[in-house]
């Protein structure tokens, strides 16, 4: 059922409402917009991931894989449970029940698995002295704020629809979600939402914010072959031995009589 806007509702909307739930999440697209543009004109070259596969790359070869891997399971989670209304999933045959069950554990499996491989990923920039000297201000900012969304989401999950009750955030949290991209925004449908859903919201979407000025770019310059490309390894060059006379030698130092 669609969620329409009443009277009572827009009356009981608090100022601090508006402006949690409406004026910051268009801020944080805006800037998400333009602080693409203004990377994309200003910063070309910085439009990497910028690897540190040669510093440290044993930690690397688990942490990266399993962080990304339970992102986009994540991420296709949220475009399903925040996109989608709960009537267009009931219309296919798929019930209310067993959405949630498949949600919470499909997402629960994608949550360890993206918190382990960033886990992975701050402890080797932590440990590792080259890449934590190499860290730069945009990674300081970048690494908190995706581990507090990451962990807010797990936890509230865990906390409501595992270890609680139970809580329906399709009717609420997913209908101001969908009212913010029509231009219809229902600060009312999240203002009663639990505490951790909110703060899971609030940071998301600061996170949006930070997205253009932070290696989050490379994702839309990533092919989409990324999934199935072997993993990239970087040898050093052997070193050429001395020549004699002109002619190489061979790397034992012994050479064929002409």
């Amino acid at each position: 059922m669609k969620a329409v806007p009443t009277p009572l509702a827009a009356a009981s909307t608090s100022g601090a409402d508006l402006l949690l739930w409406v004026a910051v999440p268009y801020i944080c697209l805006a800037v998400f917009a333009v602080g693409h543009v203004w990377r994309y004109r200003q910063d070309q070259f910085g439009w990497t991931s910028r690897t540190t596969q040669l510093l440290e790359h044993r930690w690397l070869r688990w942490g990266s894989p399993l962080f990304h891997l339970g992102a986009f399971m994540v991420i296709a989670g949220h475009v399903v449970g925040l996109a989608i209304p709960d009537s267009w999933t009931e219309a296919v045959g798929i019930t209310e029940h067993a959405y949630h069950t498949t949600a919470v554990w499909a997402g629960s499996v994608a949550g360890v698995a993206m918190v382990a491989g960033l886990g992975m990923l701050c402890a080797r920039r932590l440990l590792t002295r080259q890449i934590r000297l190499g860290t730069d201000r945009s990674d300081k900012l970048l690494f908190p704020l995706l581990s507090a969304t990451v962990v807010l989401g797990i936890t509230a999950t865990a906390a409501h629809n595992i270890f609680g009750g139970g809580y329906d955030y399709r009717s609420t949290v997913s209908v101001w979600f969908r009212g913010l991209f029509v231009l219809q925004p229902q600060p009312a449908a999240i203002a009663g939402a639990p505490l951790l859903f909110q703060l899971h919201a609030l940071s998301a979407f600061l996170l949006f914010a930070a997205w253009p000025f932070t290696r989050l770019v490379h994702v839309w310059s990533a092919p989409i072959g990324y999934l199935a490309r072997p993993y990239l390894v970087y040898r050093r060059r052997a070193a050429t031995a001395p020549t004699t006379a002109g002619r190489p030698r061979s790397a034992s130092g012994s050479g064929r009589a002409a």
